[in-house]
């Protein structure tokens, strides 16, 4: 990451209860082709861990302002479960999304893959979705104070754990709904990861995003993906993963992955079927999103039937550990800036 002047690097080492004692993480003013715009702090209005009790801050750019907030780590955490997965959910459930969050942006900073040199994270899909107080409070109305009250407690339950694989925090990737599989790491990313191989997930049967359709033309299909249909649909095959995605699709010459057919096509998932009727192309999928890791209407299910969150984490993530948040902690490198005078 670029580093400013006046900003030194501080190893930070030794016990998890010194590190308790940093205030936050400081940063200079994130600064863009516009100028620079100003570091400010989200109000604190939920029964969260304090900024003394988390272990360091996370510095978010807000996609609509260019804003960066400041935010305690459990704070963070809270929020991110509060703004990815549905409030209703099971206690277990949240409980397990709340320990996904807090390992990913630990994961996340511990390998420096910051934004900026002044801002860790965004509040998309890029990283994790965070929604601020302001916007929970839009969101949620009148119950607002009972919906974070129920989110604080799945996050406390779990404050200082994180999820490791060999001493390190994991890649804790999830996603919406899986096919009644997960997927293997390597048959939908690059490069294969140990603890996210497939495994079932009958559950998400029960989620409303398990089954769907898109219809699209054959002009259109053609267009997108540049090839010719010529004597119909009938003619592509396919080949699947273990997962039971679509792994590769023919169409004639032209060879596409599962995932390339998904994202040029806008499809909810890479497990479709393609039928032709007339002029129009008919896809049906199962399951939404990329299948990855933990299913959260698989981790509810699994709630449902009475799991607990640790069951449901090691049930996702192939052999890994929960482990205390300060083994990770102790070895960051945090950016402080300088207020030698």
């Amino acid at each position: 990451m670029k580093k400013n002047n006046g900003i030194g690097i501080l190893a930070v080492c030794g016990l998890f209860a010194t590190i308790l004692i940093l205030p936050t993480m400081i940063v200079v003013p994130f600064t863009n082709s516009g100028g620079t715009e100003e570091v400010k702090e989200t109000p604190q209005t939920e029964e969260v861990a304090s900024a003394e009790e988390s272990p360091f801050a996370v510095k978010v750019l807000r996609s609509t302002t260019k804003e960066i907030q400041e935010v305690p780590l459990e704070s963070y955490v809270a929020r991110v479960v509060a703004s990815e997965m549905p409030v209703n959910f099971e206690m277990e459930a949240l409980k397990a999304q709340a320990l996904a969050a807090r390992t990913y942006i630990t994961r996340h900073l511990v390998q420096g893959e910051r934004v900026s040199s002044e801002a860790d994270v965004t509040d998309t899909v890029s990283h994790q979705v965070y929604k601020d107080e302001d916007q929970l409070r839009s969101q949620w109305k009148d119950n607002y104070e009972e919906n974070m009250k129920k989110i604080t407690e799945a996050v406390n339950a779990t404050k200082g754990e994180i999820i490791t694989y060999e001493q390190q925090p994991i890649t804790a990737a999830f996603f919406s709904t899986s096919n009644g599989y997960t997927e293997n790491a390597g048959d939908y990313w690059e490069h294969d990861i140990p603890y996210l191989q497939s495994v079932e997930s009958p559950w998400d049967q029960e989620s409303p995003k398990f089954v769907d359709q898109k219809i699209i033309t054959v002009s259109e299909l053609e267009q997108t993906l540049g090839v010719s249909i010529g004597s119909g649909i009938q003619q592509t095959t396919m080949t699947k993963t273990e997962g039971n995605r679509v792994d590769e699709v023919h169409f004639g010459d032209h060879t596409f992955s599962g995932r390339e057919i998904r994202e040029k096509i806008g499809l909810p998932s890479s497990d479709f079927s393609i039928k032709q009727k007339g002029d129009h192309v008919i896809f049906t999928t199962k399951g939404y999103g990329h299948g990855v890791g933990m299913s959260q209407y698989g981790a509810n299910g699994m709630a449902k039937s009475g799991k607990d969150y640790k069951e449901i984490i090691h049930h996702y993530y192939q052999d890994t550990e929960i482990a205390p948040l300060s083994t990770q902690t102790a070895s960051l490198t945090i950016e402080k800036e300088d207020t030698v005078n």
